[in-house]
Formats: structure tokens, sequence, C-alpha cells
């Protein structure tokens, strides 16, 4: 809630700017409007505003207390005391008994509810069970768990000999020699001390690196590590602290020099963000590695990609469902000339072409190119939210208007019913191109294609989120994707160039 003086400031400031409250809060940052105009209506009837803001409390201090009584009176089912008062929720009922009466609700446990905890939660449960000066069955319930599933939990922790030397014992099991007294009170002081010293690690670790707390030490850093038994060196000693974290006294100091040391790689990190951020955030460690090569910025690989770790530079990707075209024999198919081979000496002697889909909250769209085999470029593309034959038919038209004459490639597809209808057909006999099919549902007989879609929609479509994006602007935003995949986007094998890059390098166009 804002102080009396934030108050009278926001009342003022407004009666100063002519009652204009986009300036007044444009100002201050504070409050809504609606809360503005309540001040200011106070402030005009009584002359001042309130000293204290308060809520009122939905309930009082009797209704919580009837609440709570009701509950243990009852049978101590939340349910039964909410529909018997009609008041508050079970979350509701659940913290006021939390707070009048700690520990004493009756919680319910699941079959399987040991693997909702974590290690650390374990632990802290064990040392407490170890510690205790009460019943084993009141620890259970701080911890929210049963009695039964705390000695599971001891038991794993310090093996068969925890249960007997850690474990409560009856008077006639203790030693009657004082000097055994004494040497097991002293073995439970140490496996207490062990136990409280791998919490606080794991507490540490939380904090310090910013980890869930069910974090594994074993995969954690030597770098990771250092941090953690520095900020924990006040409360242990050195050599227990490296014990417990299976860090080597070499490893401590050489990673202690190393923190003091200055990152010589600062210029190169801000250029990997750079260039990461500047092609969509789709390029991995070799098309960043081969850019900075481009830029003039010699470093090894294995550097671009322990920065892309540190940085958070992550390519995200997901699979979806793909889209089926194939409706039966609707023509007869012809042979699968290419056998695999996607490999092309020349321009325009084999393309590849087949249809995709890309679903929106807004709806679907369809984009079917033509992709050619000597370097990857897109030759043409069409893009609409029906998968229909005008699609490939706008696709192939666009295609053979640059092509240029006396060129005849061979044009292959999947056995989807656009490239079976009399349409499409007879644009390929017209223009003497060679049809080429895969065999009946089979992928990797078009697997350069397919390989193309995986691309686009990996860089493209599943790193973003498309909420509130209408099918016009995703149109337009593929169309832009497809352009600069030709025009800037780089490939390892055309030597860290595009593919319009390379086709000019081999002066194959202007």
């Amino acid at each position: 809630m804002y102080s009396y003086e934030e108050r009278m400031e926001a009342v003022q400031l407004y009666i100063k700017y002519d009652l204009s409250a986009a300036d007044t809060i444009r100002e201050l940052g504070y409050p809504n409007y609606n809360m503005l105009r309540r001040w200011y209506k106070e402030y005009v009837e009584t002359g001042d505003l309130h000293k204290k803001c308060r809520k009122k409390p939905r309930f009082t201090q009797e209704e919580m207390r009837k609440a709570v009584d009701y509950y243990f009176e009852h049978g101590r089912c939340l349910r039964r005391t909410v529909r018997a008062l009609g008041y508050p929720s079970k979350t509701t009922l659940a913290k006021w008994i939390d707070e009048l009466a700690p520990g004493k609700r009756k919680v319910r446990l699941t079959h399987g509810s040991m693997l909702q905890f974590s290690e650390e939660h374990k632990k802290e449960a064990v040392l407490s069970l170890c510690t205790r000066d009460t019943s084993a069955a009141k620890v259970a319930r701080e911890y929210r768990t049963t009695r039964s599933n705390l000695y599971v939990w001891r038991r794993k922790l310090l093996g068969k000999e925890g249960d007997t030397a850690v474990g409560r014992r009856r008077k006639e099991d203790l030693p009657d020699d004082k000097d055994e007294l004494i040497e097991l009170i002293e073995s439970l002081k140490k496996e207490v001390h062990r136990l409280q010293l791998e919490v606080d690690i794991l507490k540490k670790a939380a904090e310090v690196l910013k980890k869930d707390q069910g974090i594994d030490l074993q995969k954690m850093t030597n770098k990771e590590k250092v941090m953690v038994i520095d900020a924990l060196k006040t409360k242990y000693s050195l050599k227990e602290l490296l014990a417990a974290t299976h860090t080597a006294k070499s490893s401590y100091f050489y990673q202690k020099q190393a923190l003091l040391r200055p990152d010589k790689y600062i210029a190169l990190r801000e250029e990997v963000r750079t260039i990461f951020s500047r092609n969509r955030c789709v390029y991995g460690y070799r098309r960043l590695h081969a850019t900075l090569r481009k830029e003039g910025i010699r470093c090894s690989e294995k550097v671009v990609r322990r920065i892309m770790s540190e940085e958070h530079l992550i390519v995200l990707g997901k699979k979806k469902r793909r889209y089926r075209s194939y409706l039966g024999e609707i023509s007869p198919a012809v042979p699968n000339l290419l056998e695999r081979n996607f490999h092309a000496e020349k321009p325009n002697e084999k393309w590849l072409t087949d249809l995709t889909e890309f679903r929106i909250p807004a709806g679907k769209v369809y984009l079917s190119p033509i992709i050619d085999c000597f370097d990857g470029m897109v030759v043409s593309w069409a893009i609409g939210t029906s998968p229909d034959a005008e699609l490939v038919n706008t696709m192939l038209d666009d295609a053979l208007a640059c092509l240029p004459d006396g060129e005849r490639p061979v044009v292959h597809t999947d056995r989807g019913c656009h490239y079976r209808w009399p349409g499409w057909i007879s644009r390929m006999d017209k223009a003497s191109l060679i049809r080429s099919m895969s065999q009946k549902a089979c992928c990797p007989d078009n697997a350069a294609c397919e390989g193309f879609f995986g691309t686009l929609k990996t860089e493209m479509f599943y790193t973003k989120s498309w909420e509130g994006v209408s099918l016009e602007e995703f149109i337009d935003e593929l169309d832009g994707f497809l352009r600069w995949y030709n025009q800037s986007r780089i490939k390892i094998t055309l030597g860290a160039m595009s593919p319009l890059e390379y086709r000019r390098s081999l002066k194959l166009v202007a």
C-alpha cells in the first residue's frame, strides 16, 4: 500500500496537471487511474487524506477461530468444515489451521508420496529425526510425510549402520561401559555434523548458484564448487568442505586464481551475442564460428560452444505433426529417378518440392516451395491458407517464369494429390519437365526437402510465440524468412556463404 506522503504527492500533482491522470501516472509511475480518482475524491470531500490505508480483512478473528475449532471438533476434515460453515476456501482454512495450531493439521498422503520430496528435504528430515527431543510421529507431521518414510530415508542416507548408530535404542540395548557410551555419543555428533554440512552445501548452492534445491553435487563444476566452498568457509573448515564436495585441494586453488583473472573473452562474448540475435537466434556454434571467421575474428569452435553455453544462447526446436497430402492413387505414379541422390552439378538440374503446414492460434498456413539441389536455394514459393491445387500450381508457374531457356530439371515430389492432378501434369508436360516421385509413405526419398522444412520450422517457427499474430502478419514473416534464407543465411557446406553469395562467387548470377 502507498504511504500518506505518496498519496498526497499524487493528488497534488494530479491537480497541478489539470486533472490529467496520464501525465501524473507517467511522471510518478503509480498508481492506476481508478485509485488516483478515489484519492482525489476523498481529498475534495474531506480536504485531506486519511493517514492509514488498511484493507479491511474479509474475515474476523472470531470467524477464523470458529472455523478452526469446528475443524478439530468434527473429524479434522477441511471439506466438511467449509460445507458446514459456508466459508472460507479449503486453502484459506488450511492456512488458518497452520497459523493458529501449527503442526496439528491432518495431512493426507497418497501412495508414492516419498517421490515428491527433494533430497535436501529428506536430509533435513533425517537430521531432525536424529537430533529430536520429541516423537518420530511429530517429526513426520512437521515434514509432511509418514513415520515409516522417515526411517526409509534414514536407512538410505546412513545405511544399515545408521539404524543402530543413530536410531533410538532401548535402555537394555545401550552399552554398560561409560567409554562405549561416550564413543557412541561422539559418533552421533559426527554423523549429525556431516548431515548438517550436506544440507548447508545444498542450501548455499541454491542461493549462490541460483540452482534448484535438488542439485546433484556430482554434476557441479569445480568453479561452482569453489563458489559454494567460499560461501561456507566461515562456518566449516576448508578440509571438510573439500571432502564433502569431492574437490581436490589443487583444483580449489586453481579455480580461485581463475576467478580472480579477468575474462579474456569479454569482446568475443558481446560479438557472439550480437551475431546470434542478428540472425534470428537460430545459428548454432558452427555457423557462429563461420560468421566470426568471415568478420576476421579468430577463435576455436570449442570456445564458441563454451560461450554459447555460458551465455545461455540456446537454439530452440520442437517436433510437430506433419501434414499429409496423400489421397490415394488419383493417377499413375512415375518412377523415382533420383534414388535419394540429391547432389547436382549445376543449377536447375534437380528440383525438389513438397507441402508443409504451419499451425498458429489464428489458423493454418501452408507453404509450397521448390528447392534446387545444387545449393539449396528456394527457387520459388507460394504461401496460402488452403493446401489446394492452386497453391502448388502458382509455385510452379513462378518457377517456370525464371527458368532459363533450354533447361529441363527433374522435379521430384512425393505422391501427394497435388502432384497427380491434371493441372500439375499438364504444366509439367507443357514445359517438358521430367517428373519423379518418391515411394509410397517413404519420407527419406525426399529427405533434402524434408530437411529444409525442419530447418525452416526450427529456426523461424518453433522459436517464437505466435499469440496475437494474424494470418497476414505470419505470411509476411514467413516470406521475409525465405528471402533472408536465400540472400543472407550462411551454409557451412557452401563455404560459409548463402546460396545467393555462392552463386555470385561462381559467377552464375550477377
